[in-house]
């Protein structure tokens, strides 16, 4: 008696153990597009209304999303900013003395780019830490000691340098933060600085090279590092 063989299968057809694969990467990536548009509409609502008065629809909506759907990729807004807090925090610990940089107006320039830059191209997620600050900072107790820590740092190279006479004497504490303050206001007044540099906040882009090139010579001159 003969048994009937089964058709040979086609060299280029996939083992069916590829198949649960296929179908899983669309899904992944359907999920990560969904997780992005979560994040950017958190990062929307948190940095004009904070946390308390942000909401878990005003985020679905802004996201096209239900509600409901909305948690089943989130169990609910408080984890989601603490979640946004943190990378606001990593990125504001930018390397200060870089490899490759020792000369101090070297230093500052590049940090001074670096939190214009930060500032240029991610302005709602700076003003989440702003709207934070102006509601009280109830959320930030945990992120202080290693913000301190980076800080302390960067005083101990800047004190280094005056005490070699490298730059003239200052308070490295508040020159940090006249920094930060003349960095950072290009995203939280980003509407103030467009309406009285260019007359329209619906104008082009603002110049960031124009900026760092007037702000960089502004602060190293303060520091004694350009003379002119």
């Amino acid at each position: 008696m003969t048994t009937a063989r089964s058709p040979a299968r086609s060299a280029t057809r996939p083992a069916p153990t590829d198949a649960p694969a296929r179908k899983a990467r669309p899904a992944r990536e359907s999920r990560q597009r969904i997780l992005a548009a979560i994040r950017e509409a958190a990062i929307e609502e948190f940095s004009l209304h904070g946390l308390r008065g942000t909401s878990t629809q005003a985020i679905a909506e802004r996201a096209g999303l239900t509600k409901p759907q909305l948690h089943y990729y989130i169990t609910g807004k408080e984890e989601l900013y603490a979640e946004l807090l943190d990378s606001v925090m990593m990125a504001w610990k930018i390397e200060f003395a870089p490899p490759g940089l020792t000369e101090p107006a070297d230093i500052l320039a590049h940090y001074i780019r670096q939190k214009l830059d930060h500032a240029f191209d991610q302005p709602t997620v700076s003003r989440i830490f702003t709207r934070e600050i102006l509601d009280g900072g109830h959320n930030l107790g945990r992120y202080w000691p290693n913000a301190r820590v980076w800080v302390e740092q960067e005083v101990a190279i800047i004190n280094g340098w005056i005490a070699r006479g490298l730059m003239r004497p200052m308070n490295a504490h508040l020159l940090l933060m006249h920094i930060w303050a003349m960095t950072q206001h290009h995203a939280d007044f980003a509407l103030q600085v467009r309406e009285m540099v260019s007359h329209s906040h619906q104008g082009a882009p603002l110049d960031r090279e124009a900026v760092a090139n007037d702000l960089i010579p502004f602060v190293l001159r303060g520091c004694g590092l350009i003379k002119d």
